[in-house]
């Protein structure tokens, strides 16, 4: 069963120890985890996007 949890950007933030600036120009690179947008204009961010998000780093590296 996939997570469903959807994490606040400042918690993805703090999970991979970036600012918040730097998340921004790494999202506009199209290299950051998949986001969501809600209706209010906040941020959040499935914990399996960020997962594999993760794991796609580790490949990389």
């Amino acid at each position: 069963m996939a997570s469903t949890e959807k994490l606040k950007l400042a918690e993805v933030l703090k999970e991979i120890k970036m600012s918040r600036a730097a998340f921004y120009r790494m999202r506009a690179r199209g290299k950051a985890p998949k986001l969501i947008k809600l209706s209010n204009g906040q941020l959040r961010c499935r914990r399996s996007d960020l997962d594999a998000w993760w794991a796609s780093m580790e490949d990389a590296a």
